[in-house]
């Protein structure tokens, strides 16, 4: 646990920790209660009425009026008020604002350009007839990958796929599960993903390092998911129309991005570079026009303000918290709760556990995986640090278990849309995204066999 800045460590109650967790369930009460509420109300995207930056102000006021209540002796509002600014401002929290920008900055042009249609186009011209499923599967998983986003995903190759849907006797559920499923596995394994952003910034790993980490436990998921998808196409022949194909050196921006970034090429550049890449490429090479490239970057910017701002308030209320002992307290339960089914004392695999159950049950609650990543980043962390756990791998987990909870559940944004785009329920979704049901097994038995 970091060390208060404005020396009042002294001031913490010792009986405080347990009731210093309260904002944050009063965030995950207001975020997720009030997203039940409005779905029995019949609301659409019932979940995702409530921004969470707002939801969260009343979690901040809380962890305020608690800094006074639970110290040994007074504390100014204005002290309070210092430690919520300084956790807002942490480098970090910073450094992750910042990506993120320039990450949508980059998603934004390069899609304005035409090249997310190309490499979708060229994907299905070259899916023989029978791996139509699977196919759709590996287009979506690369699309993610390039792109950092499973939304943005899951609308470009929806609509697709559901015209396809008419020439298959498969269910259509089937189909859309294998989108949802390869745009998380995209997510997950993009190096430009706000979880993988959030996951490797909280823990201090490597964008590379942290990519291979996941390789570990993605790529078998994949390869049996794969396995299951061709079996049912071959039992199921498809017709997929030929679909025209623009220039396809309108994908280079895409390519170039993940090269570059596994290369270990610093992120700041690696977003700038193929921002640039993908405005001159539209232009030189297609009908995008240059003058737009101002508006389409803020247009990235615009929607990554939703995350940018969460992550700066979650930062102020992760140092209240911290200081207050809430941290060290969740820390604490989580260790024991997880000891008590392993019937063993703290050991990296036990950690391990802890930090996966941690990022899985978190995102359940809010159901959305960088939130939840942002959440318990801080106690991931400590958990990591108590058993000399990499912070590739603890950021690993906290990423990996954080997608398999987001492509599970009905009210998370992802089922929701593909639910909206098939027109059918988002439980039929989920019940079909077979690849986060495969890669929660894949990920258990990978942490129980490796070693520390």
């Amino acid at each position: 646990m970091s060390e208060s800045t404005n020396g009042f460590d002294e001031l913490t109650h010792p009986n405080s920790s347990g009731l210093a967790i309260l904002p944050l369930l009063l965030f995950v009460l207001i975020f997720l209660g009030t997203g039940v509420w409005l779905h029995i109300q019949g609301v659409e995207f019932a979940f995702y009425q409530l921004p969470a930056p707002v939801a969260i102000i009343p979690a901040i006021i809380l962890a305020l009026c608690l800094d006074k209540y639970l110290a040994s002796r007074p504390i100014k509002l204005e002290n309070s008020l210092t430690s919520l600014i300084e956790g807002m401002g942490n480098d970090k929290v910073i450094t992750m604002c910042l990506i993120y920008l320039l990450a949508g900055a980059f998603s934004s042009v390069a899609q304005a350009t035409g090249g997310v249609d190309v490499m979708v186009n060229i994907g299905l011209q070259f899916i023989p007839a029978p791996l139509v499923i699977a196919g759709l599967f590996l287009i979506s998983a690369l699309i993610a990958t390039a792109m950092g986003t499973s939304m943005g995903t899951i609308g470009a190759i929806a609509p697709i796929a559901v015209g396809i849907v008419g020439n298959v006797s498969i269910d259509p559920a089937i189909i859309a599960g294998a989108v949802v499923g390869g745009a998380i596995f995209g997510d997950n394994l993009s190096l430009i993903s706000d979880t993988t952003i959030a996951s490797t910034k909280t823990q201090g790993a490597e964008l590379k390092d942290k990519f291979y980490e996941n390789l570990i436990f993605a790529i078998p998921a994949a390869l049996i998911c794969i396995a299951f998808y061709a079996f049912i196409g071959f039992n199921n022949p498809a017709e997929i129309t030929s679909l025209e194909v623009s220039n396809v050196w309108l994908g280079l921006p895409y390519l170039l991005v993940i090269i570059l970034a596994v290369m270990g090429v610093n992120v700041f550049l690696v977003l700038l570079l193929g921002t640039v890449l993908s405005a001159l490429t539209g232009a030189l090479l297609g009908d995008y026009q240059l003058s737009l490239v101002g508006k389409d970057i803020f247009t990235g910017f615009s929607n990554m303000q939703e995350i940018f701002l969460l992550s700066m308030l979650i930062g102020g209320l992760s140092e209240l918290m911290k200081r207050q002992g809430g941290l060290g307290y969740l820390v604490g339960k989580i260790n024991q709760l997880v000891q008590v089914f392993s019937k063993k004392s703290s050991s990296s695999s036990t950690n391990q556990v802890a930090i996966a159950s941690l990022a899985f049950t978190t995102n359940l609650a809010v159901a959305n995986n960088t939130v939840a990543i942002i959440v318990t980043g801080d106690t991931a962390k400590q958990l990591a640090q108590e058993c000399s756990i990499e912070p590739k791998r603890s950021a690993s987990l906290l990423d990996v278990f954080s997608c398999i909870a987001q492509g599970l559940v009905p009210y998370g944004a992802q089922a929701l849309l593909a639910a909206a785009t098939f027109g059918i329920s988002p439980l039929d979704v989920v019940a079909n995204v077979w690849y986060c049901m495969i890669l929660a097994v894949v990920s258990i038995v990978v942490v129980k066999l490796r070693k520390s």
